[in-house]
Formats: C-alpha cells, sequence, structure tokens
C-alpha cells in the first residue's frame, strides 16, 4: 500500500488504536470533564479512527498515486469534497490546481461555457474570452460535485471529454488537450439514475472506475469525539468563543443521534453549543431519534418492553431517572459533575422538572 501522503506530521497515538484495541472515549480522553484540545487529524485533514474511515483512508492511498477516476458517493454533509481534496494532495498533481464544480448551481445554458470556456463574441454576453474549468485546471485535478445533475441533453459533450481528452471552446474551432484528473462525486444512487434513463450508462461507467463510499456519520458514531473536538477548537479560533468543556453526558448525547445531516449538521451543533455554553459545560438540545435502552437498575429485566409509552410511564421514567443522577451526586445540581452536566441540560431546565416532578431532597439532619 502506498503511503507516501499518509503521514505529514506525527501521528497522535490517541488517535488510532493498536491492532485489536477499539479505545474508548474515557480512555482515549483521561481525565474526564476537563477542557481539552483535540487531536491531530489521522490523515491530511480526515479526522477518525472508526473501521469505515479507516477503510476511506486506505482507498485514497490505493487511488491517488494513478491518474484515474474516481466516483465519491455518499450523503449530503458526509465529507465528499474533503475526501476529494485528500486524493489531490496525496497525487502527483498536488502542487497544480484543484478546480471544483458545483454542477447543481450551473445554468443549463451556461454548461458548455462553464466547462470548456467561449470565444469572445460566441454569444451575446460573451465580450471577452473566457478559460473553461477544464483548462484552469490544466495539469491538476478536477472536481465534479453533485455530477448527478447534469442535464441529460449535455451529459454526451461531458463524455466526449472524457474518452478523448480533447475540447473547444464555445465559438472557438481550436482544439485543446484536456490534461486533468477528474474526480466527481453524488449524494444520488447513480445505478438507480440509470435505470430512470437520468443519466447515461455509458458516462456512468467512465465515471465508475474507482468508487469511494462516504460512510454517514451514524455508521461512524466512535468518531463523533474526535470531531467534536475538533469542531470546538474551530469554534474558539473562528468564532472567538471561550473554550467550553466536553463532558462523558455531552458525548453520550451526540453518540444517540442519528446525525441526518451528518458532520455537517454536527459542526452546526457543536457551534451553537460553544456559543451557548459561555466557556462552561456544552450543552445539546437534540432530539433524540433512537429510543435509548431502559437503565437496568431502574426496569425490571424481565418484563417485556411495551410497543409504546403512555404519558403517566415517560413521566415514571424520567422522574426515576432524575432522581439516580440526583443521588448520585450528592442533589449537586450546578457546576462540573453536577447532575445537571450528566443529564446533559441547563442547570434551570433541570431545577424545574424536579419541581415538576415534585422531588425533593431528603432531611439529612
Amino acid at each position: 500500500m502506498n503511503t507516501m501522503c499518509a503521514l505529514d506530521d506525527e501521528l497522535d497515538p490517541r488517535i488510532l488504536p493498536q491492532p485489536g484495541e477499539e479505545k474508548t472515549w474515557a480512555e482515549t480522553f483521561a481525565p474526564q470533564n476537563v477542557s481539552f484540545r483535540s487531536a491531530k487529524p489521522a490523515f491530511g485533514e480526515i479526522i477518525g479512527q472508526s473501521r469505515a474511515w479507516r477503510q476511506t483512508i486506505q482507498q485514497i492511498e490505493i487511488i491517488a498515486p494513478t491518474d484515474g477516476t474516481v466516483l465519491i458517493l455518499g450523503e449530503t454533509g458526509t465529507g465528499k469534497e474533503l475526501i476529494a481534496r485528500e486524493v489531490h494532495r496525496c497525487s502527483r498533481r498536488k502542487h497544480k490546481p484543484l478546480v471544483r464544480v458545483n454542477c447543481a448551481s450551473i445554468p443549463t445554458e451556461l454548461y458548455e461555457s462553464e466547462f470548456f470556456g467561449h470565444a469572445r463574441g460566441a454569444f451575446t454576453s460573451a465580450i471577452r474570452d473566457r478559460v473553461g474549468r477544464f483548462e484552469a485546471a490544466a495539469g491538476g485535478t478536477l472536481f465534479l460535485d453533485e455530477i448527478g445533475e447534469i442535464p441529460l441533453e449535455l451529459q454526451s459533450k461531458l463524455l466526449r471529454v472524457l474518452q478523448e481528452k480533447t475540447y473547444e471552446r464555445v465559438g472557438e474551432d481550436r482544439t485543446r488537450r484536456a490534461d486533468v484528473r477528474i474526480i466527481a462525486a453524488t449524494n444520488r444512487d447513480l445505478k438507480d439514475q440509470v435505470a430512470a434513463g437520468r443519466f447515461r450508462d455509458d458516462l456512468y461507467y467512465r465515471l465508475n472506475i474507482f468508487p469511494i463510499k462516504a460512510a454517514p456519520l451514524r455508521d461512524r458514531k466512535e468518531d463523533i469525539p474526535l470531531l467534536a473536538a475538533h469542531f470546538i477548537d474551530l469554534a474558539v479560533t473562528e468564532l472567538g468563543c471561550k473554550r467550553p468543556r466536553l463532558t462523558d453526558a455531552g458525548i453520550k448525547t451526540l453518540q444517540d443521534y442519528d446525525w441526518p445531516g451528518n458532520v455537517r449538521e454536527l459542526r452546526n451543533v457543536i457551534e451553537r453549543a460553544a456559543i451557548l455554553a459561555q466557556g462552561n459545560a456544552l450543552v445539546f438540545d437534540l432530539a433524540v431519534t433512537q429510543a435509548s435502552p431502559p437503565s437496568p437498575e431502574l426496569e425490571d429485566k424481565d418484563k417485556p418492553e411495551p410497543e409504546y409509552l403512555t404519558d403517566a410511564e415517560i413521566r415514571r421514567r424520567e422522574r426515576n431517572n432524575i432522581l439516580a443522577v440526583l443521588q448520585k451526586t450528592g442533589w449537586k445540581i450546578k457546576g462540573p459533575d453536577g447532575a445537571a452536566e450528566l443529564l446533559g441540560m441547563k442547570p434551570t431546565t433541570l431545577t424545574s422538572r424536579i419541581e415538576k416532578l415534585g422531588l425533593k431532597r431528603p432531611d439529612t439532619t
């Protein structure tokens, strides 16, 4: 396996586990509940230690030294552009431009001009010669983001350039050579698009030489602590926030969520929480998309889980859970290791719920 680009800096030993070892959050960032700075990225800008992300890194190492076309597949917000940048960074073209084209944002009538450029006078508004993206990326990499959005009637023109590696500017007879490496990305299932007649099968086969799947965040939740730490650093440096604390309770809240917006959504949530924390513990207000398993201390193990919960049962479980945490913290509500921090909520919110549930601190006199 090529490793010419895997380590620009020395790896932080906290990031990658030893063979057969999967480190937990507590093992990786002990002591807990303190301010910290994130570990270094494990591979360029890529941060993560999950099996899915390590597989992606291996694929990058294999394809990057070649000029093979890469097709990056994945949901919105999974880091497809990040993967494209790493492929370029690890290639022999890394000292030449990486030019990104958002195929979804180009008006249909401007596709040819955007890709191939145009000569002065080619059409009414062409008052000067214009360099297209293929020419701008000469010697480097052309990243075609959202490739599935290119109109069907224009896909043949792109296919011709990929096959013949030549093109002409709009309104010009001169043939130019397309010396670029192609990386394409999409959040669509191109096989389904081909079957539906919305994407050319020959263009699909031309692009699908070396596919790389960008895993959704819900499939690599073990990467959330490192990603969260990294986004905290960015919030501090870019937004000027006071450095907040990320607790075990906060990490559990993040890992219990399914992240439909993937890493992009995680960053937004971290930034918002960092602004509100004002240097204290981060509190995340997320709608949990999956029910957490019942606590063995609070539930009858032999009692089957009901298909649904009544309002009274929900309140009973909430009351038992809050009471268990209050007993654990000695009824300490605020501050480090307080009940509010462990539950991942604001102290004022917890105080309100304690009063609403009728919980009272036992008399110790």
